[in-house]
Parts: C-alpha cells; sequence; structure tokens
C-alpha cells in the first residue's frame, strides 16, 4: 500500500491480554492495512498509552473479555480521554449476544473471533468511516 508524500497513517491501539494474538492483529494491521499500531495487555497499560502518546489515536480495538476490567467499560474510558476515536470490539461472542448482555451497543462495530485479516481490517475501515461520518455531520 503506498501512501502520498507526507500522508499519516493512521495509529491504532490494539488492546488484548493474549499476546500471541495482539502480535497477530499488530502484523495484519500493520503489513495489510497500513495502519501504525500501538499495544497493550491490559486495562491500565491501555489508559496509560491513550493518557500519554503525544499524537493522534484514530482508533481502539478491543477484547470484550480483559482481566479485571470489560471491553466496553475500557472503551468508555478511552473515549473520554480520546473524544472521537473509533471503537472495534473483539469477541468469541455473537453480536446479538453481546449487545443482549448490555457489553456493547447495537452501533459499536464487533468483529467475532476467530477473524481473518480481512475482516478485521474491514470492521476498523468501517468503524473510522463511522466516525468520520459524525464529524462530518456535527
Amino acid at each position: 500500500m503506498s501512501e502520498a508524500p507526507g500522508a499519516e497513517r493512521p495509529t491504532v491501539l490494539i488492546v488484548d491480554d493474549e499476546e500471541d494474538l495482539r502480535d497477530i492483529m499488530r502484523r495484519m494491521l500493520e503489513r495489510r492495512g497500513g495502519y501504525a499500531t500501538l499495544a497493550a495487555g491490559d486495562e491500565d497499560e491501555a489508559l496509560t498509552i491513550a493518557r500519554d502518546h503525544p499524537a493522534a489515536i484514530d482508533a481502539l480495538i478491543a477484547d470484550l473479555t480483559l482481566p479485571g476490567a470489560s471491553g466496553g467499560d475500557l472503551a468508555k474510558r478511552i473515549r473520554e480521554l480520546r473524544p472521537g476515536i473509533a471503537v472495534v470490539f473483539v469477541s468469541g461472542l455473537p453480536k446479538d449476544i453481546a449487545v443482549s448482555k448490555g457489553q456493547i451497543e447495537d452501533e459499536d462495530v464487533l468483529v467475532k473471533k476467530p477473524f481473518t485479516a480481512d475482516a478485521l481490517i474491514e470492521a476498523l475501515r468501517d468503524a473510522l468511516d463511522q466516525k468520520k461520518a459524525e464529524v462530518d455531520e456535527g
């Protein structure tokens, strides 16, 4: 994927407690999607990155189930630090069950595990496009 001179790659914060899965997602997004990535293994690390990273963070990809936290709660806290951030959740649960359990909202983007690189990148693009449309309307 070639970029225009001076174009910045969107930055994605990946939060998953499974290190191998985090690394796989990083490679998928960097190599196939052209994204810059940051990664965290838990809520505290993610919040520190969201608070302290000096540049924009365009999107969050968070597992719905994290040690001591839920991905939904983490997303709310990160949205307070980074208003306008796009969010994608990953989970073994189907979306309708995650919504019925109150873990996510119906408008949230969720990718069901196991997923392909194409499915993850498409979900991320959808979430980024959704946020861009909200900004354009507002």
